[in-house]
C-alpha cells in the first residue's frame, strides 16, 4: 500500500528524471562514508544531484517519466546522479573517482534519449567538456582571421615601407633632406 511519502518520493523522481539532461546510475556498495561524502561534494560543485534511490521507487519513477529501460539497471545497491548540463563533466568525475580506487561500479547511463553501457559511459568521460570542446571551435575561426589580418597589416607595412623609400630616394636625387 503506498504511503504519501513514498508518492512524493516517486513524484519527486519522476521530476527529477524527465528534466535531467544526462542520468548516470551506481553500484555504490563497498563505499565508506568519507569516500561517498567527497564524491557528493564534488558532484555538487558540478551542478549534478547525486541521491541513492530504493529501486521499486526508482523504476515507478522511471516508468511516469517515460524511462521505462532504465528499469532493467535498478538491480541492487543504486544511486543516480541527475545532470542538468554537460554530461561529460560529472562522467569524468564518476571516472575519475573509480579510477583513484572508488569502490564505484557504473551500471548505466541515459544521455540524449539513449541507454548508456557502463563502457559507454567511460568514453564519454574521455571526451573534452564542453568548455573545452567550444574553445578549440572558436579558436578554429579565429585562426584564419588572425592570419588574414597578419597578411593585411603587412601589405600595408611593405607599401608604406616602399613610398618611404621612393621618397628618400627623390629626396636624395633633389639634395634636400628627407
Amino acid at each position: 500500500m503506498p504511503t504519501a511519502e513514498k508518492n512524493t518520493t516517486v513524484s519527486d523522481l519522476s521530476k527529477k528524471m524527465s528534466q535531467a539532461d544526462a542520468i548516470f546510475l551506481a553500484d555504490f556498495s563497498g563505499i565508506d562514508v568519507a569516500a561517498v561524502t567527497e564524491l557528493r561534494r564534488t558532484l555538487r560543485a558540478a551542478g549534478v544531484d547525486y541521491q541513492v534511490v530504493k529501486n521499486r521507487l526508482a523504476k515507478l519513477a522511471a516508468k511516469d517519466a517515460g524511462l521505462d529501460s532504465l528499469g532493467a539497471y535498478l538491480e541492487g545497491p543504486t544511486a543516480m546522479a541527475f545532470v542538468q548540463d554537460d554530461p561529460v563533466a560529472p562522467a569524468k568525475i564518476l571516472q575519475k573517482f573509480i579510477d583513484g580506487g572508488g569502490k564505484l561500479a557504473i551500471k548505466s547511463g541515459y544521455v540524449d534519449g539513449q541507454i548508456l553501457t557502463p563502457e559507454a559511459v567511460g568514453q564519454l568521460a574521455k571526451l573534452p567538456s564542453r568548455d573545452e570542446l567550444l574553445a578549440k571551435v572558436l579558436g578554429s575561426i579565429q585562426a584564419p582571421l588572425y592570419g588574414l589580418s597578419a597578411v593585411l597589416t603587412a601589405l600595408l607595412r611593405g607599401t608604406v615601407v616602399a613610398l618611404a623609400a621612393i621618397r628618400d630616394q627623390k629626396a636624395e636625387a633633389e639634395g634636400t633632406p628627407a
